[in-house]
C-alpha cells in the first residue's frame, strides 16, 4: 500500500472570483502550509481532467454545456453567488476529475487516503444547475464514478461542511446505493437539510440530515459522528468513504458562527478513517468551503494528519440534539 494520495492542479488558481470569499488565495494557504510541513507524507498528484461521461452521469448535457460557454464567453454569474471566470470550466473539469482519480487509486488498493485540494468546490452543484460557489458536484460525480465503473456498491458520503450539501442530498435522494449524513448549521444558507427530510422512494432512511444551531462546537459535532453517523455507517457497510470536507465550522470563518477549533476536524477525520477501517474501505476527501485562510490551512493539515494516522477517535458524550437525532435516525438504522 502506497503513501496517501494528495490531488492538486494550477486551473485551481484559474478560477478568478474577484473579492469573493471563494478565490484562490485559499489554495494558496493550503499549499503553503502543507509545503512548511514536508506535504505531511503526502505523495502530490496532478488531478486529471473529469471524464465526460463520468461528469454527464451527474450532470445533464445542458449544464455541462452551461458552465463551458460562460467560461468559454469571458465568464459571468450564474446567481449572486457563482461566478465565472474564462478559466473556470478548466478548473471545474479538473476539480471534478480529481475526485475521480482519488477515488480510482483508492479502490485499486494504492492508498488508504486520500485528498483533492482542488476548486471550485461543489456539494452545492445540484444536477442541472450551479450555485453556492459551486459548478460541478465534485463529490457526488465521484461517488457514482465509483458505483457504475470501479465496482463499489455501497458508498459513504459525509459532509461536514458548516452549510448542508443541498446538491449532493438532491442528487442522491432515492438512491439506497448511497448513505448520505450531512452535519451543518440551521438556519443557514442554502435553508435545506432538516432532520426529518431522510431520502425518498428507494433512498427513504439513505439521508441523514443533522442540522445544529448557530454556535454549535466540538462536543455537539463529535457527539452526532459518534453516536449517528458512524453506527449508522457501520450497519451499512460501505466500499468506500468520501468526506464532503468543508472547514467553514470553525471559529474563525466569516461566513457562518460554529465554534469547530483546528483540531475538531482532526477528530472529524478520525472518526471518517475509524469508520473506513472498520469496514475495510479507503476514505478520500474533497475540499468543499472554508474562508478564513489561516483557520483553513491550519485545519486542512490537520485532516490529512488524522486521515493518515488513523487511531480511535476521542470519545463524546452525547447531548440532547445529539439524543433527538438518534431518536429520529433509530427508525432506520440500529443505533446504540
Amino acid at each position: 500500500m502506497g503513501p496517501p494520495l494528495l490531488f492538486s492542479h494550477p486551473s485551481s488558481f484559474e478560477h478568478e472570483t474577484g473579492s469573493h470569499p471563494e478565490g484562490p488565495g485559499r489554495i494558496e494557504a493550503i499549499e503553503a502550509e502543507l509545503a512548511q510541513r514536508g506535504w505531511l507524507g503526502w505523495e502530490r498528484r496532478t488531478a486529471p481532467a473529469v471524464d465526460d461521461h463520468a461528469l454527464r452521469a451527474v450532470h445533464p448535457d445542458g449544464h455541462v454545456e452551461a458552465v463551458r460557454s460562460v467560461s468559454e464567453a469571458g465568464g459571468g454569474a450564474f446567481d449572486p453567488d457563482t461566478v465565472a471566470s474564462p478559466g473556470s470550466y478548466l478548473a471545474a473539469l479538473h476539480a471534478a476529475g480529481g475526485a475521480c482519480a482519488m477515488v480510482e487509486a483508492l479502490l485499486s488498493g494504492k492508498a488508504t487516503a486520500g485528498f483533492c485540494a482542488l476548486r471550485p468546490p461543489g456539494h452545492h452543484a445540484e444536477p442541472a444547475g450551479a450555485m453556492g460557489f459551486c459548478l460541478f458536484n465534485n463529490v457526488a460525480v465521484a461517488a457514482r464514478h465509483a458505483l457504475d465503473a470501479l465496482g463499489a456498491e455501497r458508498v459513504l458520503v459525509l459532509d461536514w461542511d458548516v452549510h448542508h450539501g443541498n446538491g449532493t442530498n438532491d442528487i442522491f435522494h432515492a438512491c439506497a446505493d448511497v448513505l448520505f449524513a450531512s452535519i451543518h448549521q440551521s438556519p443557514l444558507y442554502p435553508g435545506t437539510g432538516p432532520l426529518s427530510d431522510t431520502g425518498s422512494g428507494e433512498g427513504t432512511g439513505f439521508t441523514i440530515n443533522l442540522p445544529v444551531p448557530p454556535g454549535s462546537g466540538e462536543s455537539t459535532w463529535l457527539a452526532l459522528v459518534e453516536h449517528v453517523v458512524a453506527p449508522a455507517a457501520r450497519e451499512f457497510d460501505p466500499d468506500l468513504v468520501l468526506v464532503s470536507a468543508g472547514f467553514d465550522a470553525h471559529r474563525d470563518d466569516p461566513l457562518a458562527s460554529c465554534r469547530l477549533k483546528t483540531g475538531s476536524f482532526g477528530e472529524l477525520a478520525r472518526h471518517a478513517r475509524s469508520i473506513g477501517d472498520a469496514a475495510g474501505a479507503p476514505v478520500g476527501a474533497v475540499l468543499e468551503g472554508g474562508y478564513d485562510t489561516r483557520a483553513l490551512a491550519a485545519s486542512v493539515a490537520e485532516t490529512l494528519s488524522a486521515l493518515a494516522a488513523g487511531g480511535e477517535p476521542r470519545p463524546v458524550a452525547p447531548d440532547a440534539l445529539t439524543d433527538r437525532a438518534v431518536a429520529h435516525v433509530r427508525r432506520f438504522w440500529a443505533l446504540a
